[in-house]
């Protein structure tokens, strides 16, 4: 059960990364989409604003929508971020973002295996993880105005710590929830259970990238 539940997880993150992966380069090779979603402001912003709030409706709303339902938020949240996710191939070199890829999957892997075998409670650590996350939010938003490249640079390198923490955390975390499941529970409160640890290490997997990708990453 434990192992199955896991195993659900980890396969709705990799199908959400793939429908994500997949949009965005179906959007930056074809000039006709890329101009509609990243050439106009309102549209990318307005995407991005939708997509913050799937997020929060899909996590606090989870136990009250049906299993289809949260799976297709959840899907089309994937799909949404994919849209907006192509700016980086406007930004960055196709090679760097695909060996920036590798090396966030290497990371993001060892983590998550970390994170299951630990013996050590890590719920410490995920709260001052979560801390360092408000805070990069707020340097991120005072950087807008500042345009400092070296407070970019030390955002970016914090940001790689704290996701790094909070993949080993929120995997311990998805393991005590299956190891705490009744036996003949049903199927559909597994599905949406799965469906929310999916979004959780998948929002782990995207920011580690993406700050990784500020420190690899090579701009065309």
């Amino acid at each position: 059960q434990v192992n199955s539940f896991i195993a659900s997880v980890y396969n709705w993150m990799a199908i959400g990364l793939a429908l994500t992966g997949g949009i965005a380069l179906l959007v930056t090779s074809n000039e006709y989409l890329l101009r509609i979603i990243v050439g106009n402001k309102m549209i990318f912003f307005g995407l991005m604003f939708a997509e913050l709030g799937l997020v929060f409706y899909l996590s606090a709303r989870v136990q009250k929508l049906s299993a289809f339902t949260a799976t297709s938020l959840f899907l089309l949240y994937a799909a949404m971020n994919g849209a907006t996710l192509s700016l980086l191939f406007l930004i960055y070199t196709k090679a760097s973002i695909t060996s920036t890829f590798f090396i966030c999957a290497g990371t993001f892997t060892a983590c998550s295996i970390f994170g299951m075998v630990t013996k050590k409670d890590l719920t410490s650590m995920g709260g001052f993880m979560m801390m360092g996350l408000i805070g990069i939010i707020i340097a991120t938003i005072v950087n807008i105005f500042m345009r400092s490249e070296m407070m970019h640079m030390i955002i970016s390198y914090i940001g790689v710590l704290v996701f790094v923490g909070l993949t080993a955390y929120d995997t311990q975390k998805l393991k005590h929830m299956a190891i705490s499941q009744p036996a003949g529970i049903d199927a559909g409160v597994v599905r949406k259970g799965a469906i929310l640890g999916a979004l959780t290490l998948y929002l782990d997997f995207i920011n580690m990238f993406i700050f990784l990708l500020r420190i690899f990453g090579d701009r065309d």
